[in-house]
């Protein structure tokens, strides 16, 4: 009996040491630290959406007035008075200054000297009926505006001498006031009568609106441009001539485009390849992008198809790989 029990020890020795060496890898298993979660990439995204796109022409131009009126005097004598300068907006019939006729001027010069040099009182009554019968007898026109308009220029001023006829002031008729637009001729091939235009004016807040009149035939030869009249629409045109700005023509219109903002579009200047990041179940998915029209709503996205609301990614998406998870922001 003591044989066995000794020659049982060892075995039983040796499957316990066994039993350990199989429960050690399970345990150094079980305590080897797991990887850290990919930490998100934060980037600000936007919805594609629906919208009207408007492809323009731009060109800067000046306001230019196609007809100039003129104020003349009915005859000749002295301008008493001119109550406007250059710049000044008018209205049609109002009254922009006075002309005394030459011999009413010269009636009462000499019912004044005659008073003057008066010394019994015979002489003194004598006078004051001459100066009484002269100014009764006074010729003055008052000078009013022909047309509603601007003030351009003035060519006599309050106590000149004038002739029969003499041009005193130019007026800019406000009827008749038109954009210029210096177009590239690269670009006058899409210009078309009547397409709609805006104009804009350093300080104006909102643009004036107007359509295209025609190309004129004055070109450009030094820059390459040549000049198209901007038609403005009632009401829209601004008081001055010769005002700057830059218009805007829409030569082509897309309704119901799905665009996405300009950000959102990365194009490669090496291969001329354009993409776009989506997120998709929180990550960054890349795809292939074909663009259409360009305008003040965004891109117009032909490629991939996208359903209004998807999100895509406009910052952060530069350098991001395919799969990344990403903590979108608007």
């Amino acid at each position: 009996m003591r044989r066995r029990r000794h020659a049982a020890a060892p075995l039983l020795l040796l499957a316990v040491l066994s039993c350990r060496a199989r429960e050690r890898p399970a345990e150094a298993k079980a305590s080897d630290p797991k990887p850290a979660p990919q930490a998100a990439v934060p980037v600000q995204t936007a919805r594609a959406a629906v919208a009207t796109l408007d492809r323009t022409v731009d060109a800067s131009g000046h306001t230019v007035a196609l007809v100039q009126q003129k104020v003349r005097a009915p005859f000749a004598g002295t301008l008493l008075s001119l109550s406007v300068i250059d710049g000044d907006r008018v209205h049609r019939g109002a009254v922009v200054g006075s002309v005394l006729s030459r011999d009413s001027e010269a009636a009462l010069a000499g019912a004044r000297e005659m008073e003057r040099e008066a010394k019994t009182p015979a002489e003194q009554e004598d006078a004051r009926r001459a100066l009484a019968l002269a100014e009764r007898n006074t010729v003055q026109a008052s000078l009013r505006a022909p047309v509603d308009g601007v003030v351009l220029a003035h060519a006599a001023a309050a106590g000149d001498r004038v002739t029969d006829d003499q041009e005193l002031l130019t007026l800019a008729d406000a009827g008749a006031l038109v954009f210029v637009a210096d177009v590239p001729q690269s670009a006058l091939a899409q210009i078309r009568p009547g397409q709609a235009a805006s104009i804009a004016f350093p300080g104006q807040a909102r643009p004036a609106s107007g359509s295209v009149h025609d190309v004129l035939p004055q070109a450009n030869a030094a820059d390459f441009t040549a000049p198209v009249r901007i038609d403005f629409a009632g009401g829209a045109a601004p008081a001055a001539v010769g005002l700057f700005g830059t218009v805007h023509v829409v030569v082509d219109r897309k309704a119901n485009a799905l665009v996405v903002p300009d950000a959102a579009v990365l194009r490669d200047d090496v291969t001329g390849k354009s993409r776009i990041a989506l997120v998709q179940d929180g990550r960054a998915r890349w795809r292939d992008a074909v663009v259409g029209l360009r305008g003040s709503a965004g891109t117009e996205l032909l490629q991939p198809a996208l359903q209004p609301g998807d999100v895509v990614i406009v910052g952060g998406q530069v350098g991001l790989p395919d799969g990344a998870a990403v903590a979108a922001s608007p």
